[in-house]
């Protein structure tokens, strides 16, 4: 992962061309970058963030950021239940809850 301005962008590494190739995951918009290096591939990074924004800047529109906090998620309705008990158990919403375990698993 590399991180600049608040934007998060990760990468794979193609062996055979050798050769990076990465996205920014903190937006809806695509913003890609490349490199053959790690300096190539940071510095694309930081064009690719830096043309977005001021191409937003120049439409008057405000960059997309995806992440509002909300969630949904369907899962098994006994596993539901479950997670109710034990958050009621902690005196805890059931979104306290699981906020909680989630921050457990990725602190």
């Amino acid at each position: 992962m590399i991180e600049y301005r608040g934007y998060t962008g990760i990468f794979e590494y193609d062996d055979e061309y050798e050769f990076f190739s990465g996205h920014i995951i903190d937006t809806r918009d695509g913003i890609n970058f490349e490199g053959r290096s790690v300096t190539e591939l940071k510095e694309s990074m930081r064009r690719a963030v830096d043309d977005y924004l001021e191409y937003c800047e120049e439409k008057g529109r405000k960059p997309s950021k995806p992440y509002s906090g909300r969630l949904l998620l369907r899962i098994d309705p006994e596993l539901h239940r479950r997670l109710a008990a034990k958050a009621g158990s902690q005196r805890l919403s059931m979104n306290a809850y699981i906020a909680e375990c989630l921050r457990e698993i990725a602190p």
